[in-house]
């Protein structure tokens, strides 16, 4: 696999640069934070559009029910955008899943909204590297690999939601999963195009503690604290953190006049666990933890939330999905190394799956979250060439 064949060489020479560049700058300009529902809306059509050049079907895919914790205690449902799903060839004999995200971290009232070339090929503008530029690239190899003629079946999974964690699209995403040999997630790769190897998981919580009002100078001994109660809670979880169990208590909602004993608090906790085992042992904690304060204090404790992203080894399957990859780079004159993060995406999702993913198959770009975020623009026609030599590789039974 040293060498480019002449099919993977046509397919590079029909990248168009350009194209990808102005479909970044239209999707750019187009608000789409999580939030917005507006926005996301409006992305959700551009890139059915847009993806309607691929053959196949196109669908946007109502999200599923999701939960919020407000600060007063009370659950409400959260609305999400819908998602985008492309089918071609479901009967060929070699699937492959391609999944990406329409909403970025910055909300309609964001000071961030404009694009601004920092110098020539970098462009400064909101989701441009994560992950419009990633978006943008992913369909221009699949119209490569589509003109190659390549016998290849892939969906396309497009979410509106990933930024908060997939919580209306992570039944899509494990259907989507099912029966694929390989995947690919267009989240940016680093400024040096290294990817990301394997990924702890993360887990977030909103645990009610409801306790007894009472005036705190008369009668305090008739109140039950919530906010000490929550405060307990918060340090028993932090205190059974371990290099591979980090616990961050964030916050505590709650309280109020201080000559009156709260009686509600909401602490929010997140976890990132190294593995499987570490997961059920912070199940473990919160529920027991849950109890015992709840015992103690006098209070009712009510736990919302779980681990909504697995971790992500890299197992066989994977080694050999990134050794692919990385032969194919070195077929461009891309060298490709990966290191393990911290962060986590929908790759974490896809993995559980028992499906091989990489998941920074995306522009290089940098300061992802920021007003700094940056797109280096010549990476787009050179990660496209990674995808489609990739996909065509697949296409031909490198993984089988």
């Amino acid at each position: 696999m040293g060498e480019l064949t002449r099919g993977e060489r046509a397919a590079i020479e029909r990248l168009d640069a350009a194209r990808m560049l102005a479909r970044v700058e239209r999707w750019a300009a187009i608000n789409s934070g999580t939030r917005h529902l507006a926005g996301c809306a409006a992305m959700a059509d551009a890139l059915a559009d847009a993806f309607a050049d691929l053959p196949g079907t196109v669908t946007l895919v109502d999200p599923a029910a999701a939960e919020s914790v407000a600060a007063d205690g009370s659950v409400t449902a959260l609305e999400h955008g819908r998602h985008l799903r492309v089918t071609v060839r479901p009967e060929a004999r070699v699937q492959l899943l391609l999944t990406g995200h329409l909403d970025t971290v910055y909300p309609v009232d964001h000071p961030f909204q404009t694009l601004t070339w920092c110098e020539p090929g970098v462009l400064n503008g909101p989701g441009v590297a994560d992950m419009k530029g990633g978006l943008a690239l992913m369909l221009e190899a699949l119209l490569a690999v589509e003109a190659s003629g390549a016998d290849l079946g892939y969906e396309v999974i497009v979410n509106s939601d990933e930024e908060t964690g997939s919580f209306s699209s992570a039944a899509l995403l494990a259907d989507a999963a099912r029966g694929k040999v390989a995947a690919l997630t267009y989240e940016p790769a680093l400024p040096d195009g290294t990817l990301a190897g394997a990924r702890g998981g993360t887990g977030n919580f909103s645990i009610v503690v409801r306790g007894r009002a009472a005036h705190a100078g008369r009668n305090p001994g008739d109140g039950r604290n919530a906010i000490v109660a929550a405060s307990a809670l918060a340090l028993r979880l932090h205190a059974a953190r371990t290099p591979r169990l980090a616990v961050n208590p964030a916050r505590i909602d709650g309280g109020g006049p201080n000559n009156v004993v709260p009686d509600l608090a909401v602490l929010r906790v997140n976890f990132r666990p190294a593995d499987a085992a570490e997961i059920a042992r912070a199940q473990a904690l919160v529920a027991q933890a849950a109890a015992e304060v709840a015992a103690v204090h006098e209070v009712e404790v009510t736990v919302h939330g779980g681990f909504n992203r697995p971790p992500k080894p890299i197992d066989p399957g994977a080694a050999r999905l990134f050794a692919l990859v990385r032969d194919s780079g070195a077929a461009l004159g891309q060298p490709i190394a990966w290191r393990d993060t911290g962060g986590v995406c929908d790759g974490n999702n896809i993995a559980a799956c028992g499906v091989p993913v990489v998941d920074t198959m995306g522009a290089r770009g940098g300061a992802i979250h920021s007003a700094d975020e940056f797109l280096i623009v010549d990476s787009l026609h050179e990660r496209a060439a990674l995808s489609a030599v990739t996909m065509l590789r697949i296409a031909g039974g490198a993984l089988a």
